[in-house]
């Protein structure tokens, strides 16, 4: 687009609230193999909420999902519709089935700092399958600012706030681990790392592509 005036005209530093914008993220299994490509595209912006909308491909390119969630200005920052905790995967897998989706939404405040704390977030999924309800459970807690980190991914080199915390989910059985966030001021999240119990990488995602 052209030049912007204004390179801020939302209350969020870190999440772009522009129409235009659009972004990728290509997630990795724990082998390095591309498992998904995420086209995110931000509608419906008014300054105070936008709403993040994507479609999920496969690694063939195939269509796995389409969803959307929001994003909304609170206090001095933003808060994401606790939706977007939903692993991409289940949400599929569940779509169409009657679901029930509860929680507490992420908060993100403008401002960061070294050693900062977070607050929580949670979701919880109901699944209706008559006669029973299944259960789904995604806390996050014990989130802190680590510090700041230059990160260069294929969409471009970014100045990152890391922000680590601890990823409990449930369906049955409970798993946990621990997960890292790099993200950038009016970019979002420019790199995702999940990690299991002892420490070893699982998973990963990165920003590939970013145009506003």
């Amino acid at each position: 687009g052209g030049t912007k005036l204004f390179a801020q005209t939302s209350c969020s530093a870190f999440y772009p609230f522009d129409e235009v914008t659009t972004f990728q993220i290509t997630s990795y299994s724990k082998k390095d193999e591309k498992t998904a490509v995420i086209d995110y595209v931000v509608k419906e912006s008014n300054g105070d909420t936008a709403t993040l909308a994507y479609k999920m491909h496969d690694d063939n390119g195939k269509l796995i999902l389409e969803s959307e969630y929001g994003i909304f200005c609170e206090a001095d920052g933003i808060s994401i519709d606790f939706n977007s905790l939903a692993a991409p995967d289940v949400l599929e897998q569940y779509k169409d089935m009657e679901v029930d989706i509860s929680g507490t939404n992420l908060i993100l405040p403008n401002k960061l700092s070294p050693g900062q704390t977070l607050p929580d977030a949670n979701m919880l999924m109901t699944i209706k399958l008559p006669p029973m309800n299944l259960k789904m459970t995604v806390n996050i807690h014990d989130r802190t600012v680590e510090g700041k980190e230059t990160v260069t991914t294929p969409a471009g080199t970014f100045e990152c706030y890391v922000i680590s915390y601890s990823l409990e989910s449930k369906m049955g059985m409970k798993i946990t681990g621990n997960a890292k966030d790099w993200i950038a001021e009016g970019v979002g999240m420019v790199k995702s790392e999940n990690y299991n119990k002892k420490g070893k990488r699982i998973s990963r995602s990165e920003l590939t592509a970013f145009s506003n």
